[in-house]
């Protein structure tokens, strides 16, 4: 069997990450996976990139435009909205002709546009992994309440002076003749995602799956703390909370409860300022390290493998305090490597933290709950015990055997002419 695995970017962003793992997964499984992207970062032969020319970044620039137009000049909510109006027709490039299968996975920004994905619908099964719900709305990846979705998208909160005829009105039409007369296997990340995605009238007729994400338990595994707390310049009397995020001020990452969490646990108990100190690994973490009221180590943006385990193995506690989130990696990596969690719950990440076995789940926008579930980790928990059972939870859900299994038969499934 021969699987192209389509993604905007080869390496940036949850999505690409995802995407190399299964493509190792199902390598290491006896599928021929070969990876296509628009942004090609590595020599690795299994990962084609599109025929460079100057369209590429056209596609990009002139999809920004037409919303930036639409969100009235104004560039609140620029990055929050694709409609996919301009992409790259890939069915006559030889990685698409000789695949049986075409995965989907992120491809916003310019890499395919609605046009380009129903011309691919209608030449090879497909199978659409949703890393976010983009695929079952209009224009939006995160839906923050909002269930217009599950009958027709219109008056679209994101979109300055919206009405029953707007852009995401458009852009759900647009969708839904995409759609029409075509089969494709919907797989979500999480359970959440996947209950959310069968509320949408685009998926209606269609099939929806939930299959988790794997992880390399090879690279992603327990090291010896001390030695990378020394490594990172970590102090090594310190019990260290981890937060990450690829941009750390990113709203829906809820750094705001983090902070306003971290003062409840230093009031409460003070004496954690001289035993405790907190990590964040990301771009901007320097933006809000003068508002924690505990010392903290800006680790920035880092993108080396072996580097970001070394950081995950430093933390005594990682916390996630995410406001919509569908099953993040760096939930995985942190358990991987026997860090204890702490996140709300929300989306997929109640499937991912068992409450008090290996981490804590607090109560959604409860930063008072979020700091009991630091507290419990770092000083009320049995820590070895949350340790183990993270690693169990790892081996028995995310590994890459158990993925790489699950998606082979649904590329079974979507192969069958019966379901096409």
């Amino acid at each position: 069997m021969r699987v192209l695995i389509v993604n905007t970017s080869e390496k940036t962003g949850g999505a690409a990450v995802a995407a190399n793992r299964l493509m190792e997964a199902l390598k290491n499984n006896g599928v021929k996976a070969k990876m296509l992207v628009r942004d090609k970062e590595t020599e690795q032969l299994t990962v084609s990139g599109l025929p460079q020319s100057w369209r590429l970044q056209w596609h990009f620039l002139w999809e920004r435009l037409v919303i930036w137009m639409h969100l009235h000049l104004r560039r609140a909510h620029l990055f929050e909205v694709d409609i996919a109006n301009c992409g790259t027709d890939i069915t006559k490039l030889p990685e698409f002709q000789e695949a049986d299968v075409i995965h989907l996975h992120w491809i916003n920004q310019g890499m395919l546009s609605l046009k380009d994905i129903r011309k691919i619908l209608q030449q090879k099964p497909v199978v659409w992994t949703m890393h976010d719900l983009w695929p079952a709305t209009a224009i939006c990846h995160y839906v923050r309440g909002c269930e217009r979705f599950h009958e027709e998208c219109s008056h679209c909160r994101l979109l300055p002076g919206a009405g029953q005829h707007d852009l995401s009105n458009r852009v759900w039409q647009r969708k839904k003749q995409m759609l029409s007369g075509q089969r494709v296997t919907y797989v979500a990340c999480s359970q959440w995602l996947a209950g959310e995605a069968q509320k949408s009238a685009l998926t209606k007729g269609q099939r929806v799956v939930s299959i988790p994400n794997p992880i390399d338990t090879h690279l992603f595994r327990p090291q010896d703390k001390q030695k990378a707390k020394m490594a990172l310049g970590l102090p090594q009397d310190k019990r260290i909370i981890l937060f990450v995020s690829q941009r750390v001020t990113d709203p829906r990452k809820g750094m705001d409860y983090f902070v306003e969490a971290i003062s409840v646990l230093v009031s409460q108990h003070p004496e954690m300022k001289e035993q405790v100190g907190i990590a964040i690994l990301g771009g901007h973490a320097e933006d809000v390290a003068s508002r924690l009221a505990l010392p903290v180590w800006p680790l920035g943006y880092v993108s080396d493998a072996q580097r970001i385990v070394q950081v995950y193995n430093a933390a005594d506690c990682f916390v996630l305090p995410s406001l919509e989130d569908n099953l993040p990696n760096t939930l995985m990596e942190a358990m991987a490597c026997g860090v204890p969690c702490v996140g709300f719950q929300v989306g997929g990440i109640p499937e991912m933290i068992d409450h008090k076995q290996n981490g804590y789940v607090a109560q959604f926008q409860q930063a008072d709950d979020l700091s009991k579930g630091i507290r419990y980790v770092l000083a009320e928990a049995d820590y070895e015990a949350l340790s183990r059972h993270c690693l169990q939870k790892v081996a028995r859900c995310w590994s890459q055997q158990s993925v790489a299994n699950k998606y082979m038969e649904v590329y079974e499934q979507a192969l069958r002419p019966a379901l096409r």
